[in-house]
């Protein structure tokens, strides 16, 4: 779709009365500079990165960007971010992978601590500043967000990582996540927030969802298996994919390796159509729109405050359709 396009569904989407828009970022478009387009032609839904990268961003950098945000916005920043994947972290970005779970927790420190407009001085084992023995002074924020407090989310999959958006973010930001192991996850962020003295009180768990409503069931489905494979056959190595372990931590072991042998052996449809409908109908918004709406109220009753819809569907018109579907059956 073309900009207009999507700026079309965005501003529909406010019309209908959707609470935030949010935008990924891969190794194409950027997503604080859709945010700020978007902030400059939008008037009251929320805009939230899903994610910022952090291994191409400093976390200073990171508060910059959401602090102005916010100021262009009038307050309507959401910063989500997330360590991405060793292939893009080393491939495209140049940073070394690893120590992710002490290199995420020092990261969103320094970023509260910059957008709380403190000086900056830290001193952690994978960040230090000002750097030492060197001309470095600690320096402050020189605007100010809107919001007292930028919600901070944390993109996360892996067990312990979970457990960390627990324990230091606002919200946590799933990929295929499946509301029925829902007491699983919480027991994770519940750990997490009580390593850190708190409860999960007003905290939002808040996964994205592809969705394609359709009196058509097989059809829909099928909307939804090129993006799956990707993700549990090719998203990664053969030994570091998250989401192909995600997928087998939800029983589909066999069918999750299966998936991706087929996927890096190049045979991309095969993996696509390796996809039990049964893992499909687990992760994904799919089918009819009375299954869809008892779905919704499934991810409801799990405890989801915030349930991203990502439409599969790739032309204006179409998109919008699935847009008004979505906000019809869940309201």
């Amino acid at each position: 779709m073309s900009s207009d396009d999507q700026l079309a569904v965005v501003q529909e989407a406010e019309r209908l009365g959707f609470d935030s828009v949010w935008t990924a970022e891969a190794y194409g478009s950027d997503a604080a500079t859709i945010l700020a387009w978007l902030a400059g032609q939008t008037s009251k839904i929320r805009l939230g990165s899903a994610i910022f990268q952090m291994p191409a961003r400093s976390p200073a950098m990171t508060a910059m960007t959401a602090a102005t945000i916010d100021q262009l916005s009038g307050g309507r920043m959401l910063l989500g971010i997330g360590s991405s994947g060793p292939q893009v972290a080393e491939g495209w970005h140049g940073q070394r992978f690893g120590r992710q779970l002490q290199r995420t927790r020092e990261y969103v420190a320094v970023v509260r601590q910059a957008l709380a407009r403190e000086r900056l001085e830290f001193s952690g084992e994978t960040l230090e500043l000002p750097l030492p023995d060197g001309p470095g002074k600690a320096l402050k924020l020189m605007i100010a967000p809107v919001q007292e407090r930028i919600p901070i989310y944390l993109a996360a999959i892996g067990p312990k990582n979970t457990a960390l958006a627990g324990e230091i973010a606002d919200g946590w930001i799933p990929t295929l996540f499946s509301p029925e192991h829902v007491v699983e996850f919480r027991a994770l962020l519940q750990e997490g927030a009580e390593r850190a003295g708190r409860t999960l009180q007003g905290f939002d768990i808040a996964p994205t969802v592809n969705v394609f409503i359709s009196d058509d069931a097989a059809a829909a489905r099928d909307a939804m298996r090129p993006y799956l494979a990707l993700y549990v056959g090719g998203m990664g190595s053969r030994e570091r994919n998250f989401y192909n372990q995600v997928v087998q931590r939800y029983g589909f072991e066999r069918e999750a390796k299966e998936v991706q042998d087929l996927y890096l052996e190049g045979k991309k449809d095969q993996a696509a159509a390796a996809l039990p409908d049964a893992l499909i109908d687990t992760v994904a918004l799919c089918g009819p729109p009375d299954r869809v709406r008892e779905r919704i109220a499934v991810y409801r009753e799990a405890g989801v405050g915030t349930l991203g819809i990502s439409p599969m569907a790739f032309t204006r018109d179409e998109r919008l359709q699935q847009l008004r579907l979505a906000a019809e059956l869940a309201a």
